[in-house]
């Protein structure tokens, strides 16, 4: 039977399950916030966004936002991604051009 959202059109059983299937998934690799969830999913290296720890091991590319974003060292397990190289509490900074 299909299902209406809030004001919204209706939504097919397959469609739900989808969205669903879906959403979980982005929980699971911590890209969503829910409540409880996501206290135990987003690693305390990184304050700006929810970054759930490995696996899977994420690079820069996969996080989205605004970058260069600040890393806490002084956490348990500090920056599990490694996106702070350089360790100066700046994670995914454009890397400079050779020869400038």
């Amino acid at each position: 039977a299909p299902v209406r959202a809030r004001g919204g059109p209706f939504i097919g059983s397959r469609n739900m399950r989808t969205l669903l299937m879906l959403s979980a998934g982005a929980l699971a690799l911590g890209l969503l916030g829910a409540g409880g969830a996501r206290e135990q999913r987003c690693h305390p290296s990184y304050p700006d966004f929810c970054i759930a720890p490995p696996p899977p091991d994420l690079d820069c590319a996969d996080v989205r936002g605004p970058k260069p974003f600040r890393v806490r060292h002084d956490v348990r397990d500090p920056d599990p991604h490694r996106f702070d190289r350089d360790r100066d509490g700046r994670a995914c900074e454009p890397r400079p051009r050779r020869g400038a």
